[in-house]
C-alpha cells in the first residue's frame, strides 16, 4: 500500500485537526490542555467584532492586547470596545493604568497570563485580541529577564543621545555589545538606550542576558485577519475603513478628549500614540483640524502595514482574507475553533 504525501492531499482543516493530536505552543503533545484563541490582524480589520461573536458562541472572555487601551480615559483614539460591547462578555486588560503610569510589555505579559489562567480555570475560552505585536510576543514567548530599569543611567544616556545624536549611542553600544548593535538600527534611540542600560547594569552584553519564558499550559490557535487593503466598489477595503474611522474618531471628540488628558496628566508619553499625537498638534496650533485628520488617516494606513509585517512572522497562523464582521470570516473562524475544542 502506498501512503500518499499529506501535502498532496486536499483535506479540510477540520478533518485534519480532528485526527491530529493537540500540541502545546512548544510542539509537545497536550490534548488535555485548554485552548486559547489569538486573534491577529491590522487595525480596522474587525478583530473586536469577531472576538465577540466567537466569545458568545463558545463561552469566551476577551483579553485585550493593545498597548494604549490599557490606559484609562484614552477611549476614542484607541477604538476600545464600547460599554455595550463590554457588557456582552467579560473583558480583561482594558483601563488598568493611568496614562502617566509606566506600563511595559513585561507587565502586560504577567497580567495577561494570570487572566488566561483564571479564564481557563472557570471553564471559559480565553480569546486574546488586539494589534500590539510586541505585547502578543511577550505573552506567548516571554521577555528576557534583564535588570530593572536604572532611571538615573537612562536619563544620562537620553541626555547624551540628545546632545550627540543616536549615532553616538549606536557607537557606544557597538563597543559594549557588537551583536546587539548589529541588530538595532542606529536611529532607534529607545532600544539603544535600553541595550546600553542592560549592558552596564548587568555587566555583560545584552545578547548574553537574553532568556525567554514561553507561555505554557495552553494550546494556542492563532487566527489572522488579512482583509484587502484597497478594492474597487462595491466592496470596501481596509484603507477605506481606516480613513472613515479616523474621521469619525475626530468627529466624536478626540481633540476634546486629548485636551482633558493633557490638562490632567500633562504631555505624557501615552499621548504620543497614533491619533492623540495629531490631536496634540491641533491643540498646539501647529496643524489645522483637516490636516490632522489627514495625517491620522495616513498614520493608520502605515501602522496597518507595519502590523502585517510583524504578524507574518508569527508561527502557525490560520489566515482569513476578510474582515472580522463578515459572515464568511465568522464561519471559517468558528469552524476552526470548534475543531480544536
Amino acid at each position: 500500500m502506498v501512503v500518499p504525501d499529506e501535502s498532496q492531499v486536499d483535506l479540510p482543516f477540520r478533518l485534519v485537526a480532528a485526527m491530529s493530536p493537540a500540541r502545546t505552543a512548544e510542539g509537545g503533545l497536550a490534548a488535555s490542555e485548554p485552548l486559547a484563541v489569538l486573534l491577529l490582524g491590522p487595525t480596522g480589520s474587525g478583530k473586536t467584532a469577531l472576538s465577540l461573536e466567537l466569545g458568545e458562541r463558545f463561552g469566551g472572555e476577551i483579553v485585550s492586547c493593545d498597548s494604549v487601551a490599557v490606559y484609562r480615559g484614552m477611549d476614542l483614539g484607541t477604538a476600545k470596545p464600547t460599554q455595550a460591547e463590554r457588557a456582552r462578555l467579560p473583558h480583561h486588560l482594558i483601563d488598568v493604568a493611568d496614562p502617566d503610569q509606566p506600563y511595559t510589555a513585561g507587565e502586560y505579559s504577567r497580567q495577561a497570563r494570570v487572566a488566561l489562567r483564571e479564564i481557563a480555570d472557570r471553564g471559559r475560552l480565553p480569546i486574546v485580541t488586539g494589534g500590539t505585536g510586541l505585547y502578543l510576543r511577550a505573552l506567548t514567548e516571554g521577555l528576557f529577564a534583564g535588570p530593572e530599569r536604572q532611571e538615573g543611567l537612562r536619563q544620562r544616556l537620553h541626555r547624551s543621545g540628545q546632545k550627540h545624536g543616536s549615532a553616538w549611542l549606536h557607537r557606544l553600544l557597538a563597543r559594549l555589545d557588537p551583536a546587539s548593535a548589529a541588530r538595532i538600527h542606529s536611529n532607534d534611540a529607545h532600544k539603544l538606550i535600553r541595550a546600553i542600560e542592560v549592558c552596564l547594569a548587568a555587566r555583560k552584553p545584552l545578547s548574553q542576558v537574553l532568556a525567554r519564558d514561553p507561555l505554557r499550559g495552553f494550546r494556542l490557535q492563532r487566527i489572522g485577519l488579512n482583509p484587502p487593503r484597497q478594492t474597487l466598489p462595491p466592496r470596501e477595503g481596509l484603507y477605506d475603513r481606516l480613513n472613515r474611522r479616523a474621521g469619525a474618531i475626530f468627529a466624536a471628540g478626540l481633540v476634546d478628549e486629548t485636551r482633558s488628558l493633557l490638562d490632567r496628566f500633562g504631555p505624557v508619553k501615552a499621548l504620543d500614540s497614533l491619533g492623540y499625537r495629531q490631536a496634540m498638534m491641533v491643540l498646539s496650533g501647529k496643524e489645522s483640524l483637516s490636516n490632522a485628520i489627514a495625517a491620522a488617516q495616513q498614520g493608520h494606513r502605515n501602522y496597518a502595514k507595519r502590523q502585517m509585517t510583524w504578524f507574518r512572522r508569527e508561527p502557525k497562523v490560520y489566515w482569513i482574507a476578510g474582515f472580522g464582521d463578515e459572515p464568511e470570516t465568522l464561519r471559517m473562524a468558528a469552524d476552526l475553533v470548534q475543531s480544536n475544542l
